[in-house]
């Protein structure tokens, strides 16, 4: 059910959720966990009413905190990663694009078979836009999708590639600087408490030295972190990460990685002495966001720079107490690359277009749906066709556009098919996480990571 109005909201709420004083009491997990939670994500994105969707997010976060999902900054787990105090295994950070709230519990259930506690939720600049999902919304579907699980713990959400375009930057650095500082600031607002600050666009090769090629980059980067610190939760350190090569162009050097850092933390003081700087260093090391497409809309093999990938890793550790080295692109690799990464110490990998494809690729997917899909890119999205594609090269990369402007139709697919297309991604995950060595890890999370309550402010419909 959707709610359409705040009455027919609250009526449907009686004897399961209480409000009192500023916060909820739950009277019957049960019927929340049954069939509520599934009414309150509904409303929560696609009801008509604007007083509808805020009320019901607030619901569900805060009915999620009685249960113990609570948002959470993965800091200072990185913290104890970057000094050596625990190791072994990789952090996954997933961007789901849609049927979110399902897709989340695949998930959740893959980490409640396996104890594993070390995984993020993210989304990208460039994904909230396309794929329909502002930051409160996302939160609310991950939430959720805990609740309807039974999964109890920490909720890593976390802004992804939060990108500086290089062409707005050109013709008016301030603006598009603000545009990004205003989207942390939503960000954070709605529970991401691990920002990825992306200025590597700025990077100009052809500088005559490092330092001056890496100088936008560990300059803004720099600015957005003292931000970061004066808007983050009291209580909460927001973990940031930052980024040195564009994903998809030159493989990362050592030596550029030392030049970014060494001058990003002295720019960084200048904002004031003690402020906390990146967690982790994403690297270009010969990926490409969603793989490269064949002519018979297959990926081609891609060869990772593992040796770059280590070696920065060891520096980012032992020089500068950082958790290590980031790998993006990483979800179309082959099946064979992953387990390598906890064997060099990688600190975090990047996974997106293969669970998309699971979805898409599905053969339970409704084939009238994917044929309008398609449709809608050959008439609407010409304009992205390289010269030379195939038809399945051009399809493959502007699909993942579908998720947006055909949103409600893949939420409304059959229980059966959401079942199905459940269980695979759920297969998928539990490969990937006993591949990154991430059986057990929830007592590890655990450990390091305590879950801080922050205040949110019930909406005004929700008062009267």
């Amino acid at each position: 059910m959707i709610y359409q109005t705040i009455d027919q909201l609250k009526q449907n709420i009686i004897d399961v959720l209480t409000i009192d004083k500023g916060d909820i009491v739950i009277s019957d997990e049960k019927r929340l966990r049954d069939t509520l939670i599934d009414d309150l994500i509904y409303s929560a994105i696609f009801s008509s009413d604007d007083e509808v969707k805020s009320s019901a997010r607030w619901l569900i976060r805060r009915a999620g905190t009685r249960l113990g999902c609570m948002a959470c900054s993965i800091q200072s787990l990185y913290d104890a990663m970057g000094n050596d105090k625990v190791s072994g295994f990789t952090v996954p950070a997933i961007n789901l694009r849609g049927i979110t709230y399902y897709s989340a519990q695949a998930i959740f259930r893959a980490a409640l078979q396996d104890k594993v506690g070390a995984f993020i939720f993210e989304i990208a600049r460039s994904e909230i836009a396309y794929t329909d999902q502002r930051p409160s919304e996302y939160v609310a579907a991950i939430t959720a999708a805990a609740i309807k699980t039974g999964y109890s713990g920490h909720l890593f959400l976390q802004g992804d590639h939060f990108q500086i375009n290089a062409k707005k930057y050109l013709e008016d650095p301030e603006a598009e600087t603000q545009s990004i500082k205003s989207l942390i600031r939503e960000a954070i607002g709605a529970g991401f408490y691990n920002i990825d600050i992306d200025a590597s666009t700025v990077v100009d090769l052809g500088r005559p030295t490092i330092r001056e090629q890496q100088k936008g980059n560990y300059s803004i980067t720099a600015d957005m972190t003292a931000m970061i610190r004066e808007i983050e939760p009291e209580g909460v350190t927001v973990s940031v990460g930052g980024e040195i090569g564009e994903i998809g162009d030159k493989n990362t050097t050592v030596e550029e990685f030392i030049i970014f850092m060494d001058n990003y933390l002295k720019t960084l003081r200048k904002y004031g002495q003690n402020l906390k700087g990146i967690s982790k260093i994403s690297i270009q090391t010969g990926t490409t966001h969603g793989g490269v497409p064949l002519p018979d809309g297959s990926v081609a093999k891609v060869s990772i720079d593992f040796d770059t990938l280590e070696k920065i890793s060891r520096v980012a550790k032992s020089e500068y107490g950082l958790s290590g080295a980031v790998q993006h692109g990483a979800s179309t690799l082959p099946n064979e690359a992953f387990d390598k990464f906890p064997k060099i110490r990688t600190s975090e990998i990047h996974l997106a277009t293969g669970f998309q494809n699971i979805i898409y690729d599905s053969k339970i997917f409704p084939a009238d749906l994917r044929d309008r899909i398609y449709t809608y890119i050959n008439t609407e999205l010409q304009s992205e066709k390289k010269e030379g594609d195939t038809e399945e090269q051009f399809i493959y990369k502007p699909r993942k556009k579908g998720f947006g402007c055909f949103k409600k139709d893949m939420w409304d697919f059959s229980p059966d098919i959401l079942r199905s297309i459940g269980a695979e991604l759920e297969d998928q995950f539990s490969f990937l996480f006993d591949k990154l060595n991430l059986s057990g890890t929830r007592d590890i999370v655990d450990r390091f990571v305590k879950p801080v309550d922050v205040p949110l402010e019930i909406p005004l419909a929700l008062r009267k």
